[in-house]
């Protein structure tokens, strides 16, 4: 078996490196870029886990689907978080991109001094142009850094309304609850109405009989809404007693008594369902039928409608007392 020549392979490496020299560095860049972009994305999605994994600890909970139950405070540190995650992400994108575009045109022998001097000008003569990406992206980040929406808010940005799925530098993808995905530029968002920060209120109007004892009917109601309130299932789900508010209105048919409750966004239909389901229930058994709310217009002395296409008829003034004599 023969020696080998190490000094002839290293001669041999080095002529190697000094010939490919630049092809070898643009290689080096692209790689590093890559490898930068994955250690950085590794880092903030373990940030992210460690984030959330914390709040599930201390709100006793396997599973994110369960944090619905825990404080809002708690709820808003998991979608917040998450949010920041994904605006990071692309932002680390984007940077890696541009500084390893620099550096790869360096190494082709291109002035980045001048290459940086052209893109001003040419930044200068696009921007009108480009004015919707910069607005885009400027409004993207300001909604995410001033806590207006979140992954996994309920949010109405006017043209969509639905759960926000991904918060993009310039695109904010929504789904609606018929399952289509909306992906909406940031720049065109005039309005956030956010349905998920804080809290929710049901508001439940029934329309009890006109002759009905409505001292009665509301305590029935009351003590079903707060019984309901007290049960175990939803108990965590609703954050305050719930009120009665009243008449709300009243016509010859019925009286429209309100109640209200307080209670958590990601439960707030669910919650007003198994409410209605409960006074429904609790009426019946009170012997108290809910009127059907029929609008009848009066129409003249003998409470008639006209017929469609009749002519309506002016009413005739009586003569006076001198006129009769």
């Amino acid at each position: 078996m023969n020696d080998i020549d190490w000094a002839s392979v290293w001669q041999n490496l080095v002529s190697f490196a000094v010939t490919y020299e630049a092809p070898l560095r643009i290689i080096a860049v692209i790689v590093g870029a890559v490898i930068l972009r994955w250690i950085l994305l590794i880092v903030i999605g373990r940030v992210v886990d460690r984030v959330v994994y914390g709040v599930k600890k201390a709100q006793n909970v396997e599973h994110t689907t369960e944090i619905s139950a825990s404080p809002l405070h708690a709820v808003r540190v998991v979608q917040r978080t998450r949010t920041m995650g994904s605006v990071m992400r692309n932002l680390v994108t984007w940077a890696i991109v541009s500084v390893a575009f620099v550096l790869v045109l360096s190494e082709l022998n291109f002035s980045v001094t001048a290459l940086i001097a052209s893109a001003g000008i040419l930044g200068a003569a696009l921007g009108f142009g480009a004015q919707s990406v910069v607005k885009d992206m400027l409004n993207g980040l300001f909604m995410v850094f001033e806590d207006q929406l979140g992954v996994g808010d309920i949010v109405d940005l006017g043209e969509a309304t639905g759960v926000v799925e991904n918060v993009g530098v310039r695109v904010t993808q929504v789904r609606d609850v018929n399952g289509t995905l909306w992906f909406v530029r940031n720049g065109e968002i005039l309005r956030v109405g956010n349905k998920s920060q804080g809290w929710a209120r049901v508001i439940i109007d029934l329309p009890v009989p006109y002759t009905s004892d409505v001292h009665a009917v509301e305590d029935v109601l009351l003590t079903t809404a707060i019984a309901m309130s007290d049960d175990p299932v939803w108990k965590r789900k609703v954050l305050e007693t719930p009120e009665i508010w009243g008449i709300e209105s009243i016509s010859a048919e019925a009286l429209v008594v309100r109640l209200v409750m307080k209670v958590r966004t990601a439960d707030q239909f669910e919650i007003a369902r198994e409410l209605r389901l409960r006074l429904k229930l609790a009426l019946d058994d009170m012997g108290v039928s809910l009127p059907a709310l029929n609008r009848v217009v009066m129409d003249g002395l003998d409470r008639t409608a006209p017929r469609k296409g009749s002519p309506r008829t002016k009413p005739v003034p009586l003569p006076d007392d001198e006129s009769r004599s």
